[in-house]
């Protein structure tokens, strides 16, 4: 039986560009870090190419999965949209095959960590359907849904945190009033904590883990909201498995615990129905490097 290829993984973000050489077992062998330029554009395109020659270079890769910010085309091609990356219209596909001559497939990338804590993390237990909600700067989401990534007729399914959570509430960067983005997420949780001092996400994530009263109450409020959107989704998609990921996730008990609580009053017995269990992410920040990895392996030999 031969032996599944070897998958090239590359994240792209505001803050950094990742590389990882991935197995069919979700392992990852090797990785390269650069930082994304502050011009980004065609600054950052350069090096997307660099990193992926580099480890193209050094190991037989079959084919490579770019996990990235921003809107991604329904071919899976081209980058329409993304703020923080400088990119309009951006061909990564093009450019990325001409300079690697491999099959190249391009995801958003809360999707492409969907797809990995389905495969290889959180749900790798389920066999049909995860909902993976992930709480960072803002609120995002990536569904799994019959064994497949659901990403919707304009790839914009999975959006959790543009659900309307309060009516009438705060302007969201999207136009809309009282998305769960601004109730959720991490600007949320520094708004919260600002009466205490605190300026950013990491420093309130650190003073929680020490028991700080402010910064604790600030995740409980994040979890609140969070656990309400939460129980929305289950009720309308009934899945096996809800992973929660992102930043602040990684800040472990101080938003899981009070997450739980919350979300166990809010769905009630649902008539005895079983409840899908809710878990925080197991792969970190590298889940979107290696669900991109995965789907470019399984669609490499699929028709454009």
């Amino acid at each position: 039986m031969t032996a599944e290829p070897l998958a090239l993984g590359l994240d792209i973000g505001g803050t950094k560009v990742v590389g990882g050489v991935v197995d069919a077992d979700g392992t990852i062998i090797s990785t390269i870090r650069r930082g994304t330029p502050a011009a980004g554009g065609n600054a950052l395109r350069d090096v997307v190419v660099a990193v992926a020659r580099d480890l193209g270079e050094r190991f037989p890769v079959a084919a490579i999965g770019v996990g990235t910010a921003g809107l991604v085309d329904p071919a899976r091609s081209t980058v329409l949209f993304a703020t923080h990356l400088g990119w309009r219209n951006e061909p990564v596909r093009a450019l990325l095959e001409a300079a690697c001559d491999v099959p190249v497939l391009v995801e958003n990338d809360a999707n492409a960590a969907a797809w990995a804590e389905f495969r290889f993390g959180a749900a790798r237990d389920a066999t049909d359907s995860v909902i993976m909600v992930t709480v960072g700067t803002g609120v995002g989401g990536g569904f799994v849904l019959g064994g497949e990534l659901v990403r919707g007729a304009t790839t914009t399914a999975g959006e959790v945190g543009h659900m309307v959570a309060v009516r009438g509430g705060r302007l969201c960067g999207c136009g809309r009033n009282g998305c769960l983005d601004q109730y959720a997420s991490g600007h949320a949780l520094v708004r919260y904590a600002r009466d205490g001092g605190f300026l950013d996400g990491t420093a309130v994530a650190a003073a929680a883990r020490m028991g700080d009263p402010v910064a604790t109450g600030a995740f409980r409020q994040v979890a609140e909201w969070l656990a309400r959107g939460v129980a929305d989704i289950v009720q309308l998609l009934d899945p096996q498995v809800v992973v929660i990921g992102g930043g602040l996730a990684e800040a472990g008990d101080v938003l899981m615990d009070p997450l739980l609580e919350v979300y166990r009053k809010e769905s009630g017995d649902r008539g005895g129905w079983p409840q899908p269990q809710v878990r925080a992410a197991e792969l970190g920040n590298l889940a979107g490097l290696v669900g991109a990895a995965d789907l470019a392996r399984r669609h490499r030999g699929s028709p454009r």
